[in-house]
């Protein structure tokens, strides 16, 4: 009985340690006027910019690509993003980072990471809706 305990509290502990963080700074409604340009990163699977950019147009903000390695300057506002996904029985987004640039400065930014999800499987997210989530906490309803 003291060994299944003993088991028990070690595999409790060992999930509890596993964590999956999302955190968002919204950009200001008043600063989202006209498009978003946003920088292509051709590391990142092609539906990961379709998704954003999906997302972004069903809340009436008008995205242009960008090629990669522009200038955050590039327009005046600016989102530059990376994601990774990763292998564990199945394929799951294991970090998407999105950041918006106003003139070259820093506005607003949504990142998740499940690096530490462990063994739990809410790690297994569809990424469309994940970044449908974020994009809309990144920029709230005007």
């Amino acid at each position: 009985m003291r060994f299944k305990l003993t088991i028990g509290v070690f595999l409790f502990s060992l999930l509890a340690g596993c964590s999956i963080s999302q955190t968002v700074s919204p950009v200001g409604a008043d600063l989202v006027v006209g498009e978003v340009c946003v920088i292509d990163n051709v590391r990142v699977r092609p539906g990961f910019m379709q998704a954003m950019q999906s997302s972004m147009q069903q809340r009436g903000i008008q995205s242009k690509v960008m090629p990669p390695n522009s200038p955050i300057t590039v327009c005046p506002l600016t989102m530059t993003y990376t994601a990774s996904w990763n292998w564990d029985m199945a394929l799951y987004l294991r970090v998407a980072d999105m950041r918006v640039y106003r003139n070259g400065v820093l506005v607003g930014s949504a990142a998740y990471d499940s690096t530490r999800g462990g063994g739990r499987l809410d790690k297994f997210v569809d990424a469309e809706k994940k970044v449908n989530e974020l994009i809309g906490q990144l920029f709230p309803a005007r």
